[in-house]
Parts: structure tokens; sequence; C-alpha cells
């Protein structure tokens, strides 16, 4: 197997994530078997799970050969992001599940780093800064946030994504439910 893996900047743990899994398994775009198979959801006209590489994610080969996304590029684009870090992401990262549908949060113009599901304690100990973000992008109250993280357990119907500032280090918590 192929230890060292491509890195990307705003999913730099995919392995810890879920996205990519150790299994060799012959990729559809490069033909070749490296050890490694991504895992989430690809968003393309035929079918892709768990046939691409993560090296084919990176080099953008998956999205020119085989027209792959893997985030939708809305909420980004809607944050007022550059094109570039649009396409690095919705084109060229690993993305995650979701119930609804994902959505890739930003802070000083860029997009964050997505760490995978935020632990009990992420939640549990959020900050005021991070709370009061999620109430203001959800449009929710204090009330609210009591009651979505009552009982709160990682992938769980309840779910909540943590994404830190590659620039602030701030946290935000994208939110879910089934």
């Amino acid at each position: 197997m192929d230890s060292d893996l491509p890195y990307f900047r705003y999913h730099p743990a995919p392995l810890a994530t879920g996205a990519i899994e150790p299994r060799r398994v012959q990729c559809v775009c490069c033909g070749q078997a490296r050890g490694f198979v991504y895992v989430q959801p690809v968003y393309a006209t035929s079918d892709l799970d768990e046939k691409l590489c993560p090296w084919c994610i990176a080099d953008g080969s998956a999205a020119s050969k085989l027209g792959a996304s893997f985030s939708e590029a809305h909420p980004l684009q809607q944050a007022g992001l550059a094109q570039e870090i649009v396409d690095e992401v919705s084109l060229r990262t690993p993305g995650f599940s979701s119930w609804q549908q994902e959505e890739w949060l930003a802070h000083c113009n860029d997009a964050c780093e997505f760490r995978g599901d935020a632990s009990e304690q992420d939640v549990a100990r959020a900050s005021e800064v991070t709370k009061a973000d999620w109430r203001q992008h959800y449009g929710l109250t204090e009330k609210d946030w009591a009651r979505a993280t009552t009982d709160y357990e990682p992938a769980g119907d309840n779910a909540f994504y943590k994404f830190v500032c590659r620039h602030c280090g701030v946290v935000r918590l994208g939110w879910d439910c089934s």
C-alpha cells in the first residue's frame, strides 16, 4: 500500500474522518489499485461510489475525466469565496456524508478545514463565539442550541460537523438532522 496519501488542504485527515479507507480497489479513473479508496458521496452521472483513489481526487482528474464532484459548491459560492477555492473544495477535496445535504463552511474569506463529526466535548465545550456563530448561521436561539445539543453523540440523528478556520482557528459547527 502507498502510505503517502495526497495532502488535502481543506480535509487534512481523510482517513480519520472516514472519507478514505485503506482498501485495494482499482480506481476507475487511473486504473491503479494504490491501497486506498474514497468512500463518501460522489456526484456524477455514472456510479463512482467506492471506485476512486485519493490521487485522482487530489489532482482533479476524477473531476475533469469523469465529471465527479465531492461536495456542493453553492454554500461556498454564497459565502463569496473565490472560484479557485470553491473548485478546490468541490472538485479536488474528499467530501463527507450528511443526512440531508452537506454544507462546507467558510470563514476569513476561505473554506474551513473539515475535521469530521464533532466530538461530544467539541459540542459540550463550544465557545461562546462558536455557539453564537451557529445560532446566527441557522437563525436559531440559545434555547434551540440547548435542545439541539442535549444528549448529542457523534454519528447520531442530530449531527454536528466540526470545521476549523485555516486563518484564525475559530471552530464552526455545521449541523444536520435525520
